[in-house]
């Protein structure tokens, strides 16, 4: 039990109410949220309501998923310029979906660090045939996928654009999209989203 000097100082900092903001920009649900972070829904939900302060380790697993640092939850509204450099050691690949077996792609976010930030830029890689297909998806703003190897197969809504490397896709992404590797060989991309 934390003494009310403890719970006093951390409730100053609003991490529930950061977090809730967060996942609710995203349109994501508690239970959405807890299969991306491997936490349970009633958790997270003690966590956003103020009826409990999560641990570094817990909080850490939430900002990767909103791409931000941990300073995001404790800054003090002092605006800095954005600036991060991301080291290749240093990202941390995620599968496309929470818990596959055999994913889709795998992407490692290219710009975690930066608080605030006006896009996301991921790099992807595309796995084999015999993965579980991509989910299709939908979001808000605006994509570009620019493929550094092999071929990929962009769907936005009905049509299929083919990409080789070096070629790029500007889109909408409000309509429902999804990606699949092309051939046998290695594919990766870099694809950024505006937040």
């Amino acid at each position: 039990m934390l003494s009310d000097t403890l719970t006093n100082g951390l409730q100053a900092y609003g991490i529930g109410e950061k977090m809730r903001a967060l996942r609710l920009r995203k349109k994501m649900g508690l239970v959405e949220l807890g299969q991306h972070t491997g936490l349970s829904p009633a958790l997270l939900s003690k966590i956003e309501r103020g009826r409990m302060f999560p641990t570094l380790p817990t909080l850490l697993r939430v900002a990767l998923v909103f791409s931000v640092g941990l300073d995001y939850f404790f800054g003090g509204g002092q605006r800095r310029p954005a600036l991060a450099v991301v080291r290749a050691a240093d990202r941390v690949s995620l599968p496309n979906r929470a818990g596959a077996r055999q994913p889709a792609y795998r992407f490692e976010c290219l710009d975690y660090p930066v608080t605030e930030r006006l896009l996301n830029a991921y790099f992807v890689q595309f796995e084999a045939a015999g993965s579980e297909n991509a989910e299709p998806h939908q979001h808000d703003g605006a994509e570009i996928v620019f493929v550094i190897s092999g071929t990929l197969a962009v769907t936005v809504g009905a049509d299929e654009h083919v990409l080789h490397e070096g070629d790029s896709i500007y889109f909408d992404p409000s309509p429902v999209h999804n990606y699949r590797r092309v051939g046998k060989k290695t594919c990766t991309a870099v694809v950024v989203t505006t937040a």
